[in-house]
């Protein structure tokens, strides 16, 4: 397979080009021929024009790249090697929302044929890829899994806005459905990843490998909140406390804050759903989520309080929310807690302008109901800068002075201006 992959006899194709898999699709499109299908045709026409829809990719990485994009199953059909790398997000109610990775299953399993492979790539629960993705394989194509097609799982690691920590850095897990497809899977990916390939021992651990990594995560930073709820009510700074414990050499350096996006927000809801199908009630994990899930209130609840006490009137108080994406330099907004932040100040009747330079306004109307304003104007009576974006790393104290009513709050979510903001109140996870 590799071989004709190579040679460009056979060609592969990677289903869903989002954040994951359109770097996947080009990475494999410089030494193979690359079919790039993706349901959403808007997409596929920015792609065509080497534009990447997520504002990830500059427009020389499609350059050299043997690659095609399409909606249409026909072009879809040619491809004998499918990466399925589609988001899996959660419902209102944090259940497992499989319907994107079960609908690109279809969608693989209408053209599949004797031979082919499908590796996914979605963050999954353990025993999702066998028990719910590859009946539906089965049932469509008529095929026989294992007999007529294989089926791996290399769970993704790409890490939006990180430009050294990049797709071909980050060692690999691969892993298939028997001793022949797991040798496979794992050639295919080597022939495109420097960092090396970990050859996970079954699907399920793989899986497994991939879902803990992000809850870990999700856990360690669910302490450090708790923690900063704690040392904020002793009126010391977490961010110290975390500095002098770091001098040890074995201390595991998390921070707090918001955690959202679709990774760390999401994932450890899977682990639980799974663990509760099995009869256990995961409490670290749901307690961790809990926490997490409610920093977007504590925080506004801060605000809140120091408005008050700076003998201000809440009622009409403006404030001004530096931030909106799920996480510092990059334009996804998708399961962003500042969202929580925001809706948590405007249920006490504050006025909320929210500033991204790396957001789109309308794609957070949207999704969260509120524009993004283009220029701050003060004065306001709280600044939070909720994403610490490149943009806002260096601007000088009179920057947010000038923004400011007198006596004004300055709150620093990530502690990027501890220690430098004199004139304004300041507070910080």
């Amino acid at each position: 397979m590799l071989n004709e992959l190579i040679e460009k006899k056979e060609q592969l194709a990677v289903v869903g080009l989002g954040y994951v898999g359109l770097p996947i699709a080009l990475e494999f499109a410089r030494k193979m021929k690359v079919i790039g299908f993706d349901i959403k045709e808007d997409r596929v026409e920015l792609m065509k024009r080497g534009i990447d829809p997520s504002n990830e990719l500059p427009p020389e990485a499609f350059d050299g790249c043997d690659i095609t994009f399409t909606s249409s199953l026909d072009d879809l059909r040619k491809a004998r090697f499918y990466i399925i790398a589609v988001p899996t997000p959660i419902d209102d109610y944090n259940l497992p929302d499989l319907k994107p990775v079960i609908s690109a299953s279809e969608t693989v399993a209408k053209v599949l044929k004797k031979g082919d492979y499908v590796v996914y790539e979605s963050t999954v629960y353990p025993g999702c890829t066998e028990e719910d993705c590859v009946p539906v394989l089965e049932k469509i194509s008529g095929l026989k899994y294992k007999t007529d097609f294989k089926v791996g799982y290399s769970p993704e690691r790409i890490n939006p806005g990180d430009k050294e920590h990049t797709l071909t850095r980050i060692k690999k897990i691969t892993s298939g459905c028997d001793e022949e497809s797991a040798e496979v899977v794992a050639r295919v990916y080597e022939s495109i990843i420097t960092a090396g390939i970990y050859r996970a021992s079954s699907i399920k651990v793989a899986e497994a490998a991939k879902i803990i990594e992000n809850s870990q995560r999700d856990i360690n930073i669910a302490f450090m909140n708790e923690l900063s709820i704690i040392f904020n009510r002793m009126g010391i700074n977490t961010y110290e406390v975390i500095e002098a414990a770091a001098t040890k050499w074995n201390f595991l350096r998390f921070y707090p804050g918001l955690v959202g996006g679709h990774c760390i927000g999401v994932d450890p809801y899977y682990l639980v759903y799974k663990a509760r199908k099995l009869g256990y009630h995961a409490q670290i994990i749901t307690a961790g989520r809990y926490i997490n899930d409610s920093m977007g209130g504590y925080i506004a609840k801060q605000v809140v309080k120091k408005i008050i006490a700076a003998d201000k009137n809440l009622k009409g108080a403006r404030t001004l929310v530096m931030g909106t994406t799920f996480k510092e330099n990059v334009s996804d907004i998708r399961n962003s807690k500042v969202a929580d932040l925001v809706r948590e100040l405007e249920s006490y009747a504050v006025n909320v302008d929210v500033i991204d330079p790396h957001a789109s306004s309308e794609e957070v109307f949207e999704e969260y109901g509120y524009h993004l304003v283009e220029n701050p104007s003060g004065p306001y009576d709280a600044v939070v800068l909720a994403v610490a974006h490149k943009e806002y790393l260096s601007l000088p104290e009179q920057f947010f002075v000038d923004l400011s009513s007198p006596r004004g709050i300055f709150a620093d979510v990530k502690g990027v201006y501890r220690g430098k903001i004199h004139q304004l109140t300041y507070w910080s996870l």
